[in-house]
């Protein structure tokens, strides 16, 4: 099993699908964390740090903590050239009893609301937190395409969309066209492969994946049959009621164990050898982690440029094969 380490950080960035935009490998999210449930110290630190090892892309959403994440951001981006980094939200989930959805009325009334938050002009990337049923989709690109030339964003994108979604979305005409998809995937999540990724490549839409780590399984820190880890994200009541079942149980943790000796093999930490498996993917323009400290930020952004052989790749697999989620 040879590979090739790159013990340092040497951030490495790709191209967000057929946008201008160039991400890095590495990317920094707010889900769960910043505006809610990490401290405000450790959170601005968390920032700082991201910045000093290289990652420009930062991604949150109008929902986060209710708006706090994007007001958080606001606050600590302050002073910071805003051509320097790649600032992305999303709009979809409900930020009162009467406000949620992808309707025109709403698309318009979010991402102002977001920018205020942000103290921006525009967001790089504007993504549709997940699909609405409830209005023709035909009104909510309309209504992206205007955000879009009006200057608020720089480019469109989605989030757990099916593919018959995605079609019908490449299928108008006169619109602006995404350049994003964000899904779930990781070495134990593997659904977007099938049609998400293949679909997505073929028209010019990135993939930035969320839970790459497997909502920290992939850490290998949850031990089977054990309690977690007091200052693991399981333990901790703001962020540990979005677990997976299908991620989190007994025979999961288990398989996972297994991977320790190839990640040490490799002189890589288990949430390194984690992203370098989905960096793997060229159709992978960025993995979104989530840190609480900053030096989980610096043992992530590490395991860009890192590059897992066929043997390593066919272990994994091996180890996982009854676990994975496809």
């Amino acid at each position: 099993m040879k590979t090739t380490v790159k013990r340092e950080i040497q951030m490495k960035y790709r191209q967000l699908g057929n946008s201008e935009l160039s991400v890095s490998e590495i990317s920094l999210g707010s889900w769960l964390t910043y505006g809610g449930g990490v401290e405000q110290q450790n959170a601005e630190a968390c920032i700082h740090k991201a910045f000093e090892v290289g990652i420009n892309f930062i991604d949150t959403a109008n929902v986060y903590a209710q708006g706090g994440a994007e007001s958080f951001l606001g606050e600590v981006l302050q002073g910071t050239e805003r051509s320097s980094y790649v600032l992305a939200t999303k709009v979809f989930f409900p930020m009162s009893a009467t406000e949620r959805g992808l309707s025109a009325a709403q698309i318009r009334k979010q991402i102002d609301a977001s920018l205020k938050r942000l103290r921006t002009d525009y967001v790089d990337l504007y993504q549709c937190h997940r699909y609405d049923p409830n209005t023709p989709l035909e009104e909510t690109i309309t209504a992206l395409t205007e955000v879009v030339r009006q200057g608020k964003a720089r480019y469109i994108g989605f989030s757990e969309w099916s593919p018959q979604q995605i079609q019908a979305a490449l299928n108008l005409a006169d619109v602006e066209r995404f350049v994003s998809s964000q899904p779930q995937y990781s070495m134990l999540w593997r659904k977007p492969e099938a049609q998400v990724f293949p679909l997505c490549a073929a028209n010019g839409i990135g993939q930035i994946v969320w839970s790459p780590l497997a909502q920290g399984v992939l850490t290998g820190k949850y031990q089977p049959g054990q309690t977690p880890p007091p200052d693991s994200r399981a333990a901790n009541e703001k962020m540990n009621s979005f677990l997976m079942e299908e991620l989190f149980n007994d025979r999961t943790l288990t398989a996972v164990q297994k991977l320790k000796p190839i990640a040490q093999d490799l002189g890589l930490s288990m949430p390194q050898l984690a992203l370098a498996w989905v960096l793997r993917d060229e159709r992978v323009s960025s993995a979104i982690i989530g840190a609480s400290r900053p030096e989980q930020i610096v043992d992530n952004a590490a395991a860009s440029g890192v590059e897992l052989d066929a043997d390593v790749l066919a272990a994994i697999d091996q180890i996982l094969a009854s676990v994975v989620q496809r």
